[in-house]
C-alpha cells in the first residue's frame, strides 16, 4: 500500500502517466470512431488512420499542456480545470485537422468531430475517477480524530524544522511522545508555497499542494482544520496579504514566530524547546502590513539610566507600558502618578513582582488638574524626565463634556509643563495624537492646544528644559480602542458595530507607541513634534472582518457587522501632519520631525487664559468658542467629512 501511495504522490511521475493516458484515450477514441456504422459506413484506412491519430496525439498534448491540464494536482481538480481540459482537446483536434489538411489536402470532419467528443468524455472521466482513487489511497490510514489536519504555509527553513520535529517526536501520529499534548497534535496534510519548482513535490514527507492563491480551495479539498503560517521572515506587507487569504477560510490560523539563525536553532534543540510549543495565535498586528519600528536601545539607556523619571497617567495603557520600558533601563527612581487607583495599583504590583526591591518605585494618586498637589510632587521628588501621558482620550464622551477635556487635557498639561519648566526638569515629553491634526472634536482640539503649550514653552530662551511632543495614531489594545470592543461583541455573539464603511485609521502597537516616545525623548533637543511613519491606514471594517475570521467565523454570515453612523466629533480619516508642517528626517528612517511652528506668545497666553477660565466656569458654549479661537484648524466634523468622504471613500 505504501509503494502505491508513494507512486500516486510523486507529482512528476503522475504528470507523465497522465500524458500517456491522454494519448491512449485519443487512440482508443479514434479506433472506436472508426467502427463502421450505418450512418457512417466509410472507414479510414490504417495508414491514414495512424497518421491522423498521431497528429491528434501530438496536437492534443501540446494544447492540453498550454491550457494547464498537467499543472494541477489530481485531488484539487475542479470545474474550471475540467473546462480547461475540454478547451485543450477541442483546440488540439482543430489544430490537428488544419495541419493534416496542409500536408495531405484531406480532412475528416465527421470522424474528427466524433473522435473529439469521445476524447473529451474519456479524458474528463479518467480524471474524475483517478481523483477519487487518489484521495482514497493517499488518505488511507491518515485520519485520526485526536490530531488536527493542518496546512503549513511556507516550504522554508522554519517549516522544515517544524515538520522534522513533528516526525521525530510523533506529533503527527498516534504515538505518545514529548509533544503529545493537545496543542501539539498536528497532522500536516499539505504545504503551501509560491515557488513553482516546489509545487507537486514532497517536502519533509508532506506534499507541496499549491500556491497561496489556492489556499481556500486546497483547505476545502484536504478538509483542513487549522493553518500554521511558518514564514517568520516574510515581509509584513506580504504577510498581511497571505494571512488575509488564510482568514477567509474561516479556519483557526496560527503563526510560527521568528526563530533566528542556525545558532538559534541549535540553542532551541539543546534546551529541549519544542518548535510546536512556540506556535501562537494570529494577532491583529500581524495584519497591519508594515515592519515593526525598531529603536536604538543604547540612546534610550543613556537617557534613562540613573535618572528620576515621572510618568503621569502611569496606570493607563500607554502610561503603564512607559513604566515597563523605563524600568528596563535602570532609572534612579520611577514615579507613577495616576488619578485612577485601580490602574495605578495594578502596574505597581506588576513592577514589584518583576523587580522586587531592585526598582526604586513610587506610586502616587494625584490629579494633574491639581496644581498644588503636582507642585508638591515636583518639589519632593525632583524628576529629571517627565512623561506626560495623562489625558481624557475618548472622543464621543468629550463631545458630551467638553469642559472636562479642557480641564484635564489643557489645564493638566499646562500645570505639568510649567512645573517642569520651574523645577528645571531636563526633558518633558508629551503624548499627543493624530486627532490633534485638523481636529473635528473637542478631544483632538484640546490635544492640539496641549502641543501648542509645549511648543510655546520650547520657545522660551531662558528655559533649560527640552520640551517635545510625540504624535501617533490609534493604539491596538489600548483602553478605548476598537479591538477590545470588537472581541467582546464577537465573544458574546452580538453584531460587531462599525461607525462607517469607509472610516480609516492608522494603527500601531502599544510597545511601538511607547518606544517612539522613548526614542523621541532620547534624541530631542526641544520644540519638536515626532511623527511615526505608520504605513498605510487600515479600514476599520476590514479590521473587523479579519478579527471575526480569527475567531473561526464568517463575517456577515456567522457574525453580523452593523454600521451605526459616525459618532459625535468623528472624522472619516485621521492625519498625522498639518498642511503647514514639513517633515525632517531622523537617523531612524521611520521617525520624522514635524517643523516647529512659531507661537505668538502674547496672543496665545491671552487665549489660553480665556479658555481655562471659561472651562472652570463650566460655560460650555464659551469654552468651545475659546477652543476654536486658540486652535484655528478646529473645524466641525460635518465640514471635514462632507469634503473628504468622497475623496477617501
Amino acid at each position: 500500500m505504501n509503494s502505491i501511495r508513494n507512486l500516486f504522490t510523486n507529482f512528476r511521475l503522475r504528470k507523465r502517466l497522465l500524458a500517456l493516458s491522454d494519448a491512449f484515450i485519443v487512440v482508443v477514441a479514434g479506433l472506436l470512431a472508426n467502427f463502421p456504422i450505418p450512418a457512417y459506413a466509410d472507414r479510414i484506412g490504417r495508414p491514414d488512420l495512424f497518421a491522423f491519430l498521431s497528429t491528434c496525439v501530438v496536437c492534443c498534448f501540446a494544447s492540453l499542456l498550454f491550457f494547464g491540464a498537467y499543472n494541477k494536482l489530481w485531488r484539487y481538480f475542479d470545474r474550471k480545470d475540467y473546462w480547461g481540459c475540454i478547451k485543450g482537446v477541442v483546440v488540439g483536434y482543430v489544430l490537428a485537422d488544419v495541419l493534416y489538411y496542409i500536408f495531405t489536402h484531406t480532412v475528416y470532419c465527421r470522424f474528427s468531430a466524433l473522435t473529439c467528443a469521445l476524447t473529451v468524455g474519456g479524458i474528463c472521466a479518467f480524471r474524475y475517477l483517478i481523483k477519487d482513487a487518489f484521495v482514497v489511497l493517499v488518505d488511507t490510514g491518515r485520519k485520526d480524530a485526536a490530531f488536527k489536519r493542518t496546512m503549513i504555509i511556507g516550504a522554508g527553513r522554519a517549516s522544515k524544522l517544524l515538520l522534522t520535529e513533528i516526525a521525530n517526536r510523533g506529533l503527527g501520529s498516534s504515538k505518545e511522545g514529548n509533544g503529545s499534548s493537545s496543542r501539539n497534535k498536528i497532522l500536516p496534510v499539505c504545504v503551501i508555497d509560491d515557488d513553482h519548482s516546489k509545487i507537486g513535490r514532497m517536502f519533509c514527507g508532506v506534499l507541496v499542494a499549491g500556491g497561496t492563491s489556492e489556499i481556500e480551495k486546497i483547505a476545502k479539498a484536504e478538509a483542513v482544520e487549522q493553518i500554521i503560517f511558518a514564514i517568520p521572515s516574510c515581509p509584513p506587507k506580504d504577510r498581511s496579504v497571505i494571512l488575509n487569504i488564510c482568514n477567509k477560510t474561516g479556519l483557526p490560523v496560527k503563526v510560527l514566530p521568528f526563530i533566528g539563525s542556525a545558532l538559534g536553532d541549535s540553542l532551541y534543540a539543546e534546551q529541549g524547546v519544542s518548535f510546536a510549543s512556540i506556535i501562537r495565535d494570529i494577532k491583529v498586528e500581524d495584519l497591519l502590513g508594515r515592519e515593526p519600528v525598531t529603536f536604538d536601545n543604547k540612546d534610550i539607556r543613556g537617557f534613562i539610566e540613573g535618572k528620576v523619571c515621572l510618568v503621569t497617567g502611569g496606570g493607563g495603557s500607554i502610561g503603564s507600558e512607559l513604566v515597563r520600558q523605563i524600568a528596563k533601563y535602570d532609572p534612579k527612581q520611577l514615579i507613577i502618578v495616576d488619578i485612577y487607583e485601580n490602574n495605578a495599583y495594578e502596574i505597581q504590583q506588576e513592577m514589584v513582582m518583576e523587580y522586587g526591591n531592585s526598582l526604586n518605585l513610587v506610586t502616587l494618586i494625584a490629579s494633574v488638574r491639581d496644581y498644588q498637589r503636582m507642585n508638591a510632587i515636583f518639589k519632593k521628588y525632583k524628576p529629571d524626565v517627565v512623561f506626560h501621558a495623562a489625558a481624557h482620550k475618548h472622543v464621543p464622551l468629550m463631545e458630551g463634556s467638553p469642559m472636562e477635556a479642557i480641564k484635564n487635557n489643557v489645564a493638566g498639561t499646562f500645570n505639568v509643563a510649567f512645573l517642569s519648566l520651574f523645577n528645571k526638569v531636563k526633558k518633558f515629553v508629551m503624548i499627543s495624537t493624530d486627532k490633534a491634526v485638523n481636529p473635528t472634536n473637542v478631544m483632538g482640539a484640546s490635544k492640539r492646544c496641549c502641543e501648542m503649550i509645549v511648543q510655546y514653552l520650547a520657545q522660551q530662551k531662558a528655559s533649560t528644559t527640552e520640551f517635545v511632543c510625540t504624535r501617533f495614531g490609534n493604539v491596538l489594545g489600548s483602553n478605548g480602542s476598537v479591538i477590545p470592543l470588537f472581541k467582546k461583541q464577537i465573544e458574546q455573539g452580538k453584531p460587531v458595530t462599525v461607525t462607517h464603511p469607509d472610516i480609516i485609521r492608522y494603527f500601531m502597537t502599544i510597545p511601538e507607541a511607547v518606544s517612539l516616545v522613548m526614542e523621541a525623548a532620547s534624541i530631542a533637543h526641544g520644540g519638536e513634534i515626532f511623527v511615526l511613519d505608520m504605513g498605510q491606514p487600515v479600514k476599520i471594517v476590514t479590521l473587523a472582518e479579519n478579527l471575526i475570521r480569527m475567531y473561526g467565523k464568517v463575517p456577515y454570515k456567522d457574525v453580523e457587522i452593523k454600521f451605526t453612523g459616525l459618532r459625535p466629533g468623528e472624522k472619516i480619516r485621521e492625519e498625522l501632519l498639518m498642511n503647514e508642517e514639513g517633515l525632517e528626517k531622523t537617523r531612524n528612517k521611520l521617525i520624522f520631525i514635524g517643523k516647529q511652528l512659531e507661537i505668538d506668545t502674547d496672543r496665545f497666553i491671552k487665549q489660553l487664559w480665556k479658555l481655562k477660565t471659561s472651562a472652570q466656569k463650566n460655560d460650555e458654549a464659551l469654552a468651545v468658542q475659546a477652543l476654536h479661537e486658540i486652535v484655528p484648524t478646529f473645524t466641525t466634523p460635518e465640514q471635514y467629512n462632507g469634503a473628504n468622504i468622497s475623496k477617501f471613500g
